[in-house]
């Protein structure tokens, strides 16, 4: 039996089915993405990627973006996402470590991503937010019929970066094992089947938008309404014809902003989902006040996929992420001995199961450090199981902020606001948001004399970095707290800074 991702998501048979609504009212079919995909794999096929080969895609949410992504697994390639927002020289970087045989960008990034294709040996191929492109082009020569390559179980099917503690990502190895598996829980635990209906709003470079909105609704044959990006005057009106909403808590805070939210506007939806970043206890009980429906919260990272999820049918605990999916073990250890706790302590948490990702990609010393002898995987984030064997998240071992359902890791930014002239020294924190669940803060040191002012400051990282990276802040101090080993001690920024955005601002 083949584990390629592809024959586990589409149907084989070419139906007329319904699969994916464009906003313009346009309509895709199961047979037709099949096809498109196909057209796609013959296109890859006789460029030579195939197996062990990445293809990487900076490209903006379109339909033929995710024809892209199932045509890589049906050529047995490896897929690539890259965030939209990255900037030359981030993307570089990717490029260089990932070493992709082809690289899918937006038209008008095509002169920079040449010349960085151009030192590490790669091809590129265009593809525009309607999706139209180079890559349409070239492959509308091939055939839609393609056989699709068998996978084996433990063959990898994505990279996805992530943040690393040096400060630069790390990309996580997913197979095609891995991403079934999940895939085909979350369509159990969340009773998915033909007749719902996804309003996906979702970007379609992370696991949220891809691996869990996509594949999922796929595996259980449902249908996707395919927004371009958040709008909640457009999301509002399409739950009268949908059942289905995958969003990070920023997309609640802001449809609980508008005056038409209420059980009537809501009434033809069957499930809400919120993940990537925390969602305010607040948020949860303002969301059923308003429309009777309760959130369900759920728990993942790139490196794992879904690890829990509030259940379908029982309490969903505001502050809770639910418990472990089936096949996942969940275990609470101390952060000195390893050793695993009772309920109710908080301590690391570590993971195992099917979902679990292969490790991280040519860094074998990285990931034997972040597994247990056991095979448990250690995730940095501290939480507590309590006695129903509820997980709950009450912080992270490690300093990555999440904002907007993105990761960011301190030292990235910190290194670039250290090079700008008049910066003594800076330090990175997330402070709660509640818009975007944490937001990027700095702390800054001016270096003696120095006149900077914190417009300087985002000026010069408006170039160097992503906007999701961006400090909404930059809070200059004396000097940085310190403990006696001289380390920055980022809780006393956090907890200084922690009514900081307590009145909302974007």
């Amino acid at each position: 039996m083949t584990w390629n991702l592809f024959d586990r998501l589409l149907p084989s048979e070419t139906d007329q089915t319904i699969c994916i609504e464009k906003e313009s009212g346009a309509t895709l079919t199961y047979g037709e993405l099949a096809a498109l995909s196909g057209r796609f794999a013959g296109f890859l096929a006789n460029k030579g990627i195939g197996p062990n080969h990445r293809v990487a895609a900076k490209v903006e949410k379109s339909v033929e973006a995710v024809a892209l992504y199932l045509a890589t697994l049906r050529a047995g390639a490896v897929y690539l996402p890259l965030n939209t927002a990255y900037t030359p020289a981030e993307t570089e970087y990717f490029v260089r470590d990932a070493q992709p045989t082809l690289i899918v960008c937006d038209p008008k990034e095509e002169a920079d991503l040449r010349a960085i294709a151009a030192k590490a040996g790669g091809h590129v191929e265009t593809l525009d937010h309607q999706g139209k492109g180079s890559l349409v082009d070239a492959a509308a020569v091939y055939s839609a019929d393609f056989n699709t390559v068998p996978r084996a179980k433990d063959d990898l099917a994505a990279i996805l970066y992530t943040s690393g503690t040096t400060g630069r990502s790390k990309g996580a190895m997913l197979t095609h094992g891995n991403l079934v598996s999940n895939a085909l829980t979350l369509v159990a635990q969340w009773r998915y089947s033909h007749r719902d209906i996804l309003i996906h709003a979702l970007p379609i470079y992370h696991i949220h938008g891809l691996f869990v909105a996509c594949n999922v609704t796929f595996a259980a044959r449902a249908r996707i309404l395919f927004m371009q990006k958040f709008d909640a005057d457009r999301i509002l009106p399409a739950m009268a014809r949908s059942t289905v909403l995958m969003g990070v808590p920023t997309f609640y805070v802001r449809l609980l902003q508008s005056e038409n939210l209420n059980d009537q506007t809501t009434g033809n939806m069957r499930l809400f989902v919120a993940g990537s970043a925390p969602l305010l206890a607040e948020t949860h009980l303002a969301w059923k006040q308003r429309t009777g429906h309760e959130i369900l919260e759920r728990y993942g990272m790139t490196e794992t996929g879904m690890i829990a999820s509030n259940p379908y049918e029982g309490p969903r605990i505001p502050g809770s992420v639910g418990r472990a999916l089936p096949a996942v073990e969940v275990r609470i250890t101390d952060l000195e001995t390893g050793v695993e706790l009772p309920s109710d302590e908080v301590g690391m948490i570590e993971v195992k199961g099917p979902n679990v990702f292969a490790g991280y990609w040519k860094m074998p010393d990285k990931t034997a450090a972040e597994f247990r002898t056991d095979g448990f995987f250690i995730t940095g984030d501290l939480g507590k199981l309590d006695t129903r064997g509820y997980l709950h998240i009450v912080g992270r071992g490690k300093d990555l902020i999440i904002t907007g359902g993105f990761n960011v890791y301190p030292k990235e930014i910190e290194t670039e606001i250290d090079a700008i002239p008049g910066v003594s020294e800076s330090a990175v924190v997330g402070v709660p948001h509640a818009d975007f669940g944490e937001g990027v803060t700095a702390a800054v040191v001016r270096a003696s004399g120095s006149s900077v002012d914190e417009r300087a400051i985002l000026d010069a990282l408006s170039v160097r970095l992503a906007k999701f990276k961006q400090p909404k802040r930059i809070i200059f101090v004396d000097a940085l707290p310190r403990n006696a080993m001289g380390k920055v001690q980022k809780a006393l920024l956090r907890e200084r800074f922690g009514d900081l955005y307590s009145a909302k601002v974007d």
